[in-house]
C-alpha cells in the first residue's frame, strides 16, 4: 500500500513538470511571434536621421589667447609738489586731455613773477644802454668822448640783452613746470584707482605711478599657432579674410576682430608663432589680462556635411549608419574636420544620403529601422 502511494505521488510530480515545460515553451513562442511581423520580419528600431548636404564650412584654427592693451600709460609726477585735487573717480573712463591731478603750483608761480621782474629790469637797462651807445657814437665823431666810453656802453647793452634773453628762457621753463602741475590724461581709456590722494607729496623720483590708464578700445588678443598653419594664416591676412572670434570661457560673450600681425619668428623650442588680432571692443567686453578661447577663420570651403552626432568610431576609423530601404547600412567615411557640431566629410558619403543621428547603439548592418520625426539636415 505504501509503495502504491509513492508511485502515484511520483506520477503526479512528473505530470506537473511536463505541464510547466509546455507552458514555458508556449510563452517563449508567443514572445518570439510578437517580436516578428506577420511574415517573421525583425522589429524595426526607431532612429533619428539627417540628410547629408553640401555647404560652406569654415577652415578654423582654435587656440588659447590673452587680452593685452594697445597702450598703457603710467601717470607720474614731473615736479615735486603736493596734490591739491584728484579730478577722477577710481576705475572711470577718461578721455585724452581730461584733468586727472592738480598739484600745488604757488612756488612756481612766485618764481615766475620774480623772473618776470628781472626780465623787465634787464630790458630797461638794455634800452638805456642803447641810448648811451647812440649818444656816444655821435659824440665820438666830434671827438667829444673817448672810444673806451663807447665800448663800455656797447658792452652794457649786450649784457642787458643777454640777461633779458636768459631770464626769458628761464620763464619758459617755469611755464612748462607750471603745466606739469595740472596732470592730464595722455590717452583715452579706463583709469585705475588713484594711488595717492589730496595732501600727499609727490616727487619725480617716485617709482609708483599716481594711476595707470589702459586703452580698451581697440584692444589686442594674442595667441600662438603651429608653424604648419603659418602659410594659411598669412594668405588669409593678405586676402583680408582672417577673422578672429574671442570667447570668454564660461560665458557666451563673444568679440570679433581681424588678425593684424604675425610675429617675425617661430619659437624654435615649441614650433609656435605668435599671432595678434585687433578687436574693436567698443563695449569693453574684453578686459586686459583675460584668457580667452580664440577661433581664427582662414577661409571657407564647400564640403558634404552631416551632424557630428552621426559619427561613430571603430578600430578601422570613422563610420556612419546610412538608411536605405528602411535598413541600416554601415558606411566608412573620412572626416576632414568638425566645426560647431557639423562634420565635414571628404569621402564616403554623397549629398542627399540619410544618416542616423540617434539610436545607433541598437543598430548593426542590415538592421531594420523606422524614422521618428522629420528628417533633419
Amino acid at each position: 500500500m505504501m509503495k502504491k502511494r509513492t508511485w502515484v505521488a511520483g506520477v503526479a510530480v512528473v505530470l506537473a513538470l511536463g505541464a510547466a515545460a509546455v507552458f514555458l515553451w508556449n510563452g517563449s513562442a508567443g514572445q518570439k511571434a510578437a517580436a516578428q511581423g506577420p511574415r517573421g520580419d525583425q522589429r524595426a528600431v526607431p532612429v533619428s536621421v539627417a540628410t547629408a548636404v553640401k555647404k560652406s564650412v569654415p577652415v578654423r584654427v582654435d587656440a588659447l589667447g590673452t587680452v593685452t592693451t594697445i597702450a598703457s600709460v603710467a601717470i607720474k609726477a614731473r615736479v615735486d609738489s603736493e596734490i591739491t585735487a584728484v579730478k577722477f573717480e577710481d576705475g572711470a573712463r577718461v578721455k585724452q586731455g581730461d584733468v586727472l591731478f592738480v598739484l600745488d603750483s604757488r612756488s612756481i608761480e612766485a618764481e615766475m613773477n620774480r623772473v618776470q621782474a628781472v626780465i623787465v629790469g634787464a630790458e630797461a637797462q638794455y634800452d638805456q644802454a642803447m641810448r648811451d651807445v647812440a649818444r656816444y657814437s655821435e659824440l665820438i665823431t666830434k671827438s667829444a668822448t673817448t672810444q673806451v666810453t663807447l665800448n663800455n656802453a656797447q658792452t652794457q647793452m649786450n649784457v642787458s640783452r643777454a640777461l633779458a634773453d636768459s631770464n626769458k628762457a628761464t620763464l619758459e621753463g617755469l611755464k612748462v613746470q607750471l603745466g606739469y602741475c595740472t596732470i592730464r590724461a595722455p590717452i583715452s581709456g579706463r583709469i585705475s584707482m588713484a594711488n595717492v590722494k589730496v595732501g600727499n607729496i609727490v616727487r619725480q623720483a617716485d617709482t609708483m605711478p599716481l594711476a595707470t590708464i589702459n586703452q580698451l578700445a581697440p584692444i589686442y588678443v594674442s595667441f600662438t599657432v603651429a608653424q604648419r598653419a603659418l602659410p594659411d594664416v598669412r594668405a588669409a591676412i593678405a586676402a583680408e579674410s582672417s577673422a578672429v572670434e574671442a570667447i570668454i570661457p564660461g560665458s557666451d560673450t563673444r568679440a570679433n576682430g581681424q588678425v593684424t600681425m604675425v610675429e617675425n619668428t617661430v619659437d624654435p623650442a615649441t614650433g609656435m608663432a605668435t599671432v595678434r588680432a585687433t578687436m574693436p571692443n567698443e563695449n569693453e567686453i574684453l578686459w586686459p589680462g583675460t584668457l580667452v578661447n580664440t577661433a581664427m577663420t582662414l577661409r571657407t570651403e564647400e564640403r558634404i556635411t552631416i551632424p557630428a552626432t552621426a559619427l561613430q568610431l571603430s578600430q578601422a576609423g570613422a563610420f556612419v549608419f546610412v538608411v536605405k530601404d528602411n535598413a541600416a547600412i554601415v558606411r566608412p567615411i573620412k572626416v576632414e574636420r568638425t566645426v560647431d557640431g557639423v562634420a565635414a566629410v571628404s569621402s564616403g558619403l554623397e549629398e542627399g544620403e540619410v544618416v542616423v543621428t540617434d539610436g545607433q547603439l541598437l543598430l548593426s548592418a542590415g538592421t531594420r529601422v523606422s524614422v521618428r520625426g522629420n528628417v533633419g539636415s
